[in-house]
């Protein structure tokens, strides 16, 4: 897979823009404006240059690309196909300063994203207790958004308790060299978030978390965030110390006369590589000046315990009124630790581990939660930087690695070790993946909203009701009441599964519903140990399922031509399924065709109509389809229509085919 990547990315850079979503528009230099539909800071005034030198802002020959001049070769193909896809493409503002504007603004907001998203929710929750003191009632907030209201709190008061004993120089406490890198409001934002995240997305049932897992994501997190807070803490103490009263600034001795002339000298060469665009290179020397040391995976399992057993102390909860009754109010921890046995069936063994619960009264609100879920490492505004080493690419500050190896050190050691000009492949390969622009398909979106706003139960989304319990028998037969506790089992099994499945799909709704309006976003891909590559978002990507992938279409469209209409109406016949997808190609088309009144019913009255889309074996993505190829045929010329539709095709082989080809059978070919 990887070699077929590299050379695809390869090929890319090396021909002259057949894909035009990958690089900027080009023009004559001096003598006509730039079309730039990527507002990158690389090309400030016109982006021209050779092909071979064509990349993205943050490859470090940008600079080469800019100075280069030999352009004339290359001006009328390259004007040729301009023209061809400014037929194709939406309007673009010509402008380059506003488009560089642009830019700049989704590059702020995406700086914010990765920076301020703890700090925002910190906030928040300050401010709504605020508010609860001066008007001395609960604001008219979500459920669980009035549970974490609720505990955080008690949480940041205990954090701050625990804070003040790590200051002290006698405290032992093996988590208390850490502890205060972070302040007490973020750090207990950070770990009610993260436990609730775990609790809905784990795989062992939902309301429960392995200690050891919740413990080392939540301290993960916080090192992650600490980092960041104590980057910014110090760059706003450096910009405050330039600032040197009038009587001591002849009092510098010659250190520090010194200090000053190096930084100065580093802040020059950052500021002159920023200026040819050589951002790579800058940023290694700013990482080079991090002093921030790495705790470890053994500090962060003892940081997230700690902040793990507080919550679990501080956090109640109450059922509500109109389930007390008459009776005192029943306070309840909202959480719990207990232990648990797995069992080896192969070595007739057992082993005990700890796991977190959540009462039931949480564990029932946990799907209405996502929407109030501080999500990081979503989908990015901007391009992301590209790979250049184990840890250098993707998100802008969030801590990004080319392979997520889980905590195996000698894995992780590995991949440092190995030859750049080994990795530069799977490099160029992931950054390929990363530069595709994506949106959501907003029409989709509605149906799928409406299907779930009404319960769901349709398209394979789950049903978003209970199985009810079989009542209790009035029997003494042994018989009646083991079958009784047999359906009792299966019924809470089922409801489990419910349970898990629509947290799932709130997760991608709350994502979705987030990236809606935006004009496109990006994934940063990384890899697994396999060395396969995945988006490092996990919730709503293109490697999801049908509800994701129907979601999901690409920003930058395409005119469909004559072949396109026709691998439309296949990709269709493919997608509906049963036993179409075995027909010939002929035979597929011939199958859309025939059904063209199904299809645009589909399309114009997806839930009130016939419904045929909710047929086919991938729903949403045959409605998507069915709206896309409704447009084309109904467009006065079908070849031009504007196509955003990704088509997913699978790569696997199960073995047939190999055999087929020793054997030379071109029938088994195809099967």
């Amino acid at each position: 897979m990887w070699t077929n990547l590299a050379k695809r990315a390869s090929s890319t850079l090396r021909n002259t823009f057949r894909v035009s979503s990958l690089y900027p528009r080009f023009c004559k230099p001096q003598t006509s404006k730039t079309i730039n539909p990527y507002p990158f800071q690389a090309f400030p005034k016109a982006g021209v240059s050779r092909s071979k030198f064509l990349f993205y802002e943050g490859f470090s020959s940008v600079a080469e690309a800019i100075e280069s001049t030999d352009t004339e070769d290359d001006y009328d193909e390259v004007q040729k196909l301009l023209q061809q896809m400014a037929k194709a493409e939406h309007k673009v503002d010509n402008s380059s300063s506003s488009s560089s504007y642009k830019y700049k603004l989704l590059k702020r907001r995406q700086i914010k994203s990765e920076t301020e998203a703890w700090a925002e929710a910190a906030r928040e929750y300050e401010e709504l207790l605020e508010d609860m003191r001066e008007q001395k009632l609960a604001p008219n907030l979500p459920y669980m958004k009035s549970l974490f209201l609720g505990w955080f709190e008690p949480l940041r008061n205990a954090i701050l308790a625990d804070q003040e004993l790590c200051k002290d120089s006698k405290c032992r406490m093996s988590h208390a060299p850490y502890f205060n890198d972070l302040p007490a409001d973020m750090m207990a934002v950070v770990t009610m978030h993260k436990l609730m995240a775990l609790l809905m997305t784990n795989t062992n049932g939902v309301g429960t978390a392995r200690v050891i897992q919740a413990a080392c994501q939540i301290g993960e997190a916080v090192e992650n965030e600490a980092r960041i807070y104590q980057f910014m803490k110090r760059e706003k103490e450096n910009k405050s110390s330039h600032v040197v009263p009038v009587e001591q600034r002849g009092e510098l001795t010659e250190e520090n006369g010194e200090m000053d002339k190096k930084q100065s000298r580093l802040r020059k060469r950052v500021a002159a590589l920023m200026k040819k665009q050589k951002k790579l290179q800058a940023m290694g020397i700013v990482r080079g000046q991090d002093d921030w040391k790495a705790w470890g995976q053994e500090a962060q399992v003892k940081v997230g315990s700690r902040l793990m057993q507080l919550l679990i102390e501080t956090a109640y909860i109450q059922p509500p009124a109109n389930l007390i009754g008459d009776g005192p109010p029943d306070i309840r921890p909202a959480f719990k630790h207990t232990l648990k046995t797995l069992s080896s069936e192969s070595q007739k063994e057992t082993r005990r581990y700890g796991v977190i619960e959540c009462d039931p009264l949480v564990q029932n609100g946990l799907e209405k939660s996502a929407r109030h879920m501080v999500i990081p490492y979503m989908p990015m505004l901007v391009p992301p930087i590209n790979w250049t080493g184990y840890d250098k690419g993707a998100y802008l500050f969030l801590p990004s690695y080319v392979m997520r190896v889980h905590g195996a050190k000698q894995q992780r050691e590995a991949v440092k070790r190995a030859p750049k000009s080994q990795l530069d492949p799977v490099f160029e390969a992931l950054n390929t993946l990363g530069s595709t622009k994506w949106r959501v398909n907003k029409r989709v979106l509605c149906v799928i909203d409406q299907i779930w706003a009404n319960g769901g139960r349709l398209a394979d989304l789950v049903d978003r009701e209970n199985v009810p319990e079989p009542k209790e028998p009035d029997t003494k037969d042994e018989a009646e009441i083991r079958k009784w506790k047999w359906k009792v089992k299966a019924v809470k099994k089922e409801n489990n599964e419910r349970h898990s499945q629509r947290c799932d799909i709130e997760l991608k709704l709350a994502v979705a519903r987030k990236m809606k309006d935006e004009e496109g976003f990006y994934y940063p891909h990384n890899l697994d140990f396999r060395g396969r590559a995945y988006p490092m978002h996990p919730y709503l990507n293109h490697l999801g399922s049908d509800l994701c992938r129907g979601i999901l279409e690409f920003s930058e469209g395409r005119p469909l031509g004559k072949s396109g209409l026709c691998w439309l109406k296949i990709h269709l016949a493919n997608l509906y399924a049963g036993g179409v997808d075995k027909l010939s190609y002929d035979g597929r088309i011939e199958f859309t065709e025939n059904h063209l009144d199904d299809i645009f019913d589909s399309a114009d009255r997806p839930l009130e109509g016939k419904r045929w889309w909710l047929q086919a074996e991938d729903p949403f993505q045959c409605l998507a389809a069915c709206t896309n190829l409704s447009e084309a045929l109904r467009s006065p010329t079908p070849e031009t229509t504007i196509s955003h539709m990704p088509v997913h095709q699978d790569g696997s082989c199960n073995g047939l085919q190999h055999y087929a080809a020793l054997g030379r059978d071109k029938n088994g070919l195809f099967k």
